[in-house]
């Protein structure tokens, strides 16, 4: 009769050996340690990110807006850490400020809520959410960084590296300074035993997660290399990549149909945002587009716009003893500035639906640069409603004043015509009490003797015409191809810096005021998809002709096309002044 082995008999031995073969068991099913440790209930398509993202080395989550991509970071972060004791997990982004919101936010949140997790974690004190280097320490020795994706990264090592919003991030920062990062492998304290001398090394992971951009991006390439990987060899692929639409988001409640439906109906609708935010869809431009995204995007630099005070600041200010300047744009005389707002007619109004229906201005600054001007598009404006010529040329006249403009430029032909004789005689704003004088074309005198005008001649009456045409949309294409002209960035990516600024007070502001701050950031990007979806042809004599395709519209387009043009006369007129003075200069030596 044998004698049992009292190693491996008694209680002892039964718990740690049932305690391998769980921590086996859920660490090849980690959506079902969260739920029957963590105590956690994932929707079904949190159950498949979390399998593979355990699973693969290479995953990348494209997500629609709404389906709490930063929970599910940081849910499998801790999972990670829990599960793999001495696991390091940095977690980057564009910014510090949006890595270590997922610390400060959601894993703080989690710590406060979840027993489990708060056992794991321990005494608070060993959550840093703040700082320059935010930190979770686990009581396993496991950590849990938030760093950002430029130089001061330089030098962490991780086993995970998981990359929030990563299109935001450039590529050469993902590949020379991100991925290096996950180089070091986690060596569990069995393989200092030369027993496991050969045992295979576990492997580290890299985790892109993002909403959908344009095809023109970096990132577009990055997703459909992920894909051609991942189909390779479905049983032995390392990669796993997925783009899940808002549709999801709705199904789980997560997001309102209700929300949906008005978001789609809003005078400031973009269908492209709204199918790189909500479809999960990358974006491209059309193949017959006389506008190319890739240029335009470079041109998307602008981080400040003009945002003009409201009616009611405007009164508040007027009844002070001394009124203050308002707008947070004051002009600087000092650098030679001038201001331009151009406007593109419409005054029938409509929908989404329906063509040519927005009257559109473009503020523009001129900064002087040698013998050329910069453009800097720091102001945009879409009325798609119904509305009268004198109620628009009140509109005008408001933007003209509170951007402390020199110049407006409009079409004085059809619906153009109505609203300059408007402009031409005196203005009562009702809404400001505010009285506006007229003003008159400054190269138009025909258009001054009809309505008989002798205001203050700062409009640039402009008159459509073939070749007025071609030259308004050559012209504007040199700008932006030259980057002359520059345009605010993307409104997702301001709303992220807003978020990521001053501890998250955007968050605390009215949605009104919300919608105040990014307005003409949004209007710049239905700019751009505005053009990147406009189609040309060559007519006789070459002259090109821009004209639009199905529902899409051109109205930001022409007003930003007109104040392009009167800005490349002012640069002539600039050039033949310098031109002028160094002769005189010359003569005079």
């Amino acid at each position: 009769m044998t004698t049992p082995n009292k190693e491996k008999t008694g209680l002892l031995y039964t718990k740690d050996n049932n305690m391998k073969l769980w921590a086996d068991f859920w660490r090849k099913n980690p959506q079902l340690f969260v739920r029957d440790y963590l105590k956690v209930t994932l929707y079904p398509y949190q159950n498949l990110l979390f399998y593979q993202m355990n699973k693969v080395d290479n995953f990348m989550y494209i997500a629609a807006r709404g389906q709490g991509k930063s929970w599910v970071i940081a849910l499998y972060a801790i999972v990670r850490c829990i599960l793999y004791p001495g696991t390091k997990i940095a977690i980057a982004s564009g910014t510090r400020g949006q890595a270590a919101n997922i610390i400060s936010g959601k894993i703080v949140d989690f710590y406060r809520e979840n027993p489990a997790i708060r056992y794991e974690i321990g005494n608070e004190k060993n959550i840093v959410p703040k700082g320059q280097k935010p930190t979770v320490t686990f009581k396993n020795n496991s950590t849990i960084t938030a760093i950002t994706s430029g130089e001061s990264a330089r030098g962490v090592r991780a086993n995970i590296l998981i990359v929030d919003e990563f299109r935001l991030v450039k590529k050469d920062n993902l590949e020379q300074i991100l991925r290096p990062i996950a180089h070091v492998n986690r060596q569990p304290r069995f393989r200092s035993n030369p027993k496991y001398a050969n045992y295979p090394q576990e492997e580290n992971k890299l985790l892109l997660m993002s909403s959908a951009w344009y095809k023109s991006h970096w990132i577009w390439d990055e997703f459909q290399s992920y894909v051609k990987n991942m189909l390779k060899d479905t049983d032995k692929s390392n990669y796993f990549v997925t783009a899940l639409p808002y549709q999801l988001s709705v199904y789980h409640g997560l997001l309102s149909k209700r929300k949906v439906a008005t978001e789609r109906a809003s005078d400031t609708f973009d269908q492209t945002t709204w199918d790189m935010e909500n479809e999960a869809i990358f974006v491209g431009q059309n193949d017959s587009s006389y506008f190319k995204l890739d240029s335009l995007n470079k041109i998307r630099n602008l981080k400040k716009v003009f945002i003009p005070p409201t009616n009611e600041e405007y009164i508040e200010n007027k009844a002070l003893s001394k009124p203050k300047k308002l707008g947070n744009m004051p002009k600087r005389k000092e650098i030679q500035e001038t201001r331009i707002i151009s406007l593109d007619i419409a005054l029938m109004g409509g929908n989404k639906n329906v063509k040519n229906d927005t009257s559109a201005f473009t503020l523009i600054r001129l900064i002087n640069d040698g013998d050329e001007y910069k453009r800097e598009v720091v102001g945009l404006k879409s009325i798609t409603g119904s509305i009268s010529s004198q109620d628009l040329a009140i509109e005008l006249k408001r933007l003209y004043r509170d951007f402390e403009a020199d110049y407006v430029v409009m079409d004085a032909n059809g619906n153009g015509i109505g609203v300059f004789d408007a402009c031409a005689s005196v203005l009562h704003d009702e809404e400001r009490d505010e009285d506006y004088e007229p003003w008159a074309s400054m190269n138009d005198e025909a258009t001054n003797e009809r309505v008989k005008t002798d205001g203050l001649p700062v409009v640039y009456t402009v008159k459509a015409t073939a070749d007025f045409n071609h030259i308004i949309a050559t012209g504007l294409k040199s700008a932006i191809t030259s980057e002359k002209l520059q345009l605010p960035i993307n409104h997702i990516e301001k709303r992220n810096d807003f978020i990521n600024q001053n501890g998250g007070k955007f968050l605390n502001l009215t949605p009104e005021e919300q919608q105040r701050q990014l307005y003409s950031y949004q209007q710049a990007s239905a700019l751009v998809n505005e053009l990147i979806n406009l189609e040309y042809q060559v007519r006789d004599g070459g002259k090109i002709r821009i004209y639009e395709v199905g529902t899409t519209t051109k109205d930001r387009y022409s007003s930003l096309a007109y104040g392009n043009f009167y800005a490349d006369e002012l640069e002539r007129q600039l050039k033949n002044k310098n031109k002028s003075r160094n002769m005189l200069d010359y003569l005079m030596i």
